[in-house]
């Protein structure tokens, strides 16, 4: 996960002083006891523990998403962001989890294996926050609908609020796009089934970067990019850079998903590939016709996944929406890999499960995937408490548009 913050701990120094004078909801227990730091290994994940001498009676537990830290961390942003909270009175705990990869099922073993891990060896906190961050909001979605005995209140962060089937189905959408367009190379495997070991920094990425840096090229890749419904910022270059971003998913990471499920995961029957009337004017611009293309790919919507890695990915996961704690969602609107767009899908589920009331969903002004700074963070933890203190959901004085909240903001319906 990314903080957008050009001097950290500067900014991490200015809001400890903002905030020290803001008091918690919580019920300001504190630990009576000396501050711990404990790492180690258990269940097989390393993990680490840390808790303030003026303990709040809260814990912050966090799951990471799919980037696999070099050792474990206890919050998103690494120390500094620890510090900063321990300062503000939280207790923090994060595993590495066993795997690495797609570890959405190792992820919720060991995140509630941690928190319990917790409670013998420093005691049961009053209250237990799950925060998850892009494949950690699996995890965290997933605990919100079956360890509500675990954890108090739940925040997503760049959260695949549409599950794990329809994510990857719709990312499928770039793969096809780019296999009618480049062609899809046979070393890679095939668009709808990528090889399970492909490197992506050796096999995909020269090839990708030698397409992308021929200028007559680019009519192309903003036919994929549109049609996938990636928005512009930061597609081609800056600090996502997401056109090697997300193939780097659809390809290296899709294979380890495959490697885990037991075969190919996407699936597109009954998907429809459009681009609108402003889409094609803006192409024609660049010499390119968008029709052909958009035939070619609708001529192939019969792509089906083996039953038993469909299962698998299924399992790990799909929601129900029947959530059973406060859930706090944030999401820049400038998300180029898990698009914003995710977060209408989310909250479609839970209004169909009647639990829309346990569902507060927050945006930020900004592109890239989780670039959240430490304000918006905060603000996040700070509306979480006052929910589980209260009982009251959160509303807009909790998010300043001065911190690049953005209360009006709707995101539109995912198109698959």
């Amino acid at each position: 996960m990314k903080i957008k913050s050009k001097n950290y701990a500067l900014v991490l120094i200015i809001f400890m002083f903002l905030f020290s004078a803001i008091p918690t909801n919580s019920n300001q227990k504190h630990y009576s006891g000396i501050a711990i730091n404990l790492e180690g290994t258990h269940n097989g994940a390393d993990y680490i523990i840390r808790v303030p001498e003026n303990w709040n009676d809260v814990l912050i537990v966090y799951a990471h998403g799919y980037t696999q830290p070099s050792s474990a961390e206890a919050a998103p942003g690494g120390v500094a962001m620890e510090e900063f909270l321990l300062s503000q009175g939280y207790a923090l705990a994060g595993s590495r989890y066993q795997t690495d990869g797609w570890a959405v099922k190792e992820g919720l073993q060991d995140t509630t294996s941690l928190t319990t891990l917790f409670n013998g060896k420093v005691g049961k906190p009053d209250k237990v926050i799950l925060w998850g961050f892009s494949m950690g909001s699996v995890i965290a979605f997933e605990s919100a609908e079956k360890h509500s005995g675990i954890y108090d209140g739940i925040i997503a962060a760049c959260a695949v609020g549409a599950g794990t089937v329809r994510t990857w189905d719709s990312a499928y959408t770039l793969a096809l796009a780019y296999d009618v367009t480049f062609g899809w190379p046979a070393a890679w495997g095939s668009a709808e089934n990528v090889r399970d070991d492909i490197v992506f920094n050796t096999e995909v990425a020269p090839v990708l970067f030698g397409q992308v840096t021929d200028l007559s090229n680019f009519g192309f890749f903003e036919f994929m990019r549109l049609v996938s419904g990636i928005p512009f910022g930061e597609f081609y270059s800056g600090p996502s850079n997401f056109l090697f971003t997300d193939m780097f998913f659809l390809t290296e990471a899709r294979g380890e998903l495959e490697s885990r499920a037991g075969g190919p995961i996407v699936e597109n029957v009954g998907h429809s590939y459009t681009l609108t009337d402003a889409d094609k004017g803006y192409l024609a611009a660049f010499g390119i016709d968008p029709e052909p293309l958009l035939d070619t790919m609708n001529a192939r919507t019969d792509v089906v996944a083996p039953k038993n890695a469909r299962n698998y990915v299924k399992q790990y996961a799909e929601y129900t929406g029947n959530i059973k704690v406060p859930v706090l969602t944030i999401h820049t609107i400038g998300d180029g890999l898990v698009v914003v767009n995710q977060e209408n899908a989310y909250r479609a589920t839970v209004e169909a499960a009647g639990k829309e009331s346990l569902l507060v969903q927050v945006y930020t002004d900004a592109i890239g995937h989780c670039a959240f700074d430490p304000f918006q963070l905060l603000s996040s933890i700070r509306a979480m408490e006052y929910w589980l203190d209260t009982g009251i959901a959160p509303d807009s004085s909790f998010f300043s548009e001065l911190l690049g909240f953005l209360n009006d903001f709707e995101p539109a319906e995912m198109p698959f």
